[in-house]
């Protein structure tokens, strides 16, 4: 079992949801958590609770994912893991989506996954480890009504991360994918904690134990994909 002390861990998308859970997660097992977002008030909050690094960036931009990794190894001099989090949505018939909004979907869950996994990637390969936990959706394995633009970002973030997976294994770096399905969170304009969705939705601290799952893996594993669902949700 791999002891995540001390390890240093960028996560993106960590104002809140999944990415706040799993900051919050990762610190309280030791990590040094470097948490990333668009929104400073929420990232202030975050690191008074895990005494971390908060970094203001927009993932889809290359320079501020080139500078996330540089800040993060001037701050600790190291950098062990990276949980790929930061993600939009929203849901309509094809014909009504516009092509900025489209754009706005892939910049983030596409885009920002490939230039975040870009600026760790040679530093991983350098130090012949390393740990790259992308959090997809269920929807990467399947399709559904108004869901052309979200799912095929999905599908493509998927695509991404598994050619990542066999080019890096030789150098001793893992790659692992989670797919949850729903989760009551902020997401698609939605506001959590409703009695319904503590019946029907994952909370983000279910995502974040999946992450911490796939982390604490013993040196020589690595698992490459883990799905989960709530107990009532149809497949």
């Amino acid at each position: 079992m791999t002891d995540l002390t001390d390890h240093v861990a960028i996560v993106t998308g960590a104002s809140r949801g999944i990415g706040r859970a799993v900051a919050l997660l990762l610190a309280l097992q030791g990590a040094k958590v470097v948490a990333v977002a668009r929104s400073e008030e929420e990232l202030t909050e975050l690191t008074h609770k895990t005494k971390g690094l908060s970094l203001i960036a927009d993932v889809s931009l290359e320079t501020d994912a080139q500078q996330v990794v540089e800040s993060t190894l001037l701050h600790y001099g190291r950098l062990d893991i990276l949980v790929c989090n930061a993600g939009v949505g929203s849901f309509n018939e094809l014909e009504h989506f516009t092509a900025s909004e489209w754009d706005r979907i892939f910049d983030t869950n596409v885009k920002g996954t490939f230039l975040m996994c870009k600026a760790v990637v040679p530093h991983f390969k350098a130090q012949k480890k390393g740990h790259i936990v992308g959090i997809t959706s269920d929807v990467a394995k399947r399709t559904f009504a108004h869901g052309t633009a979200y799912g095929a970002s999905k599908f493509a973030q998927d695509a991404v991360l598994a050619s990542l997976r066999k080019e890096v294994r030789p150098h001793g770096v893992k790659v692992s994918t989670i797919y949850p399905g729903l989760v009551d969170t902020y997401f698609n304009d939605t506001t959590p904690g409703s009695p319904e969705a503590e019946k029907t939705h994952l909370r983000p601290s279910d995502v974040a134990q999946a992450v911490r799952y796939v982390l604490e893996a013993p040196s020589h594993v690595v698992i490459d994909e883990l799905m989960l669902h709530p107990l009532t949700q149809e497949w």
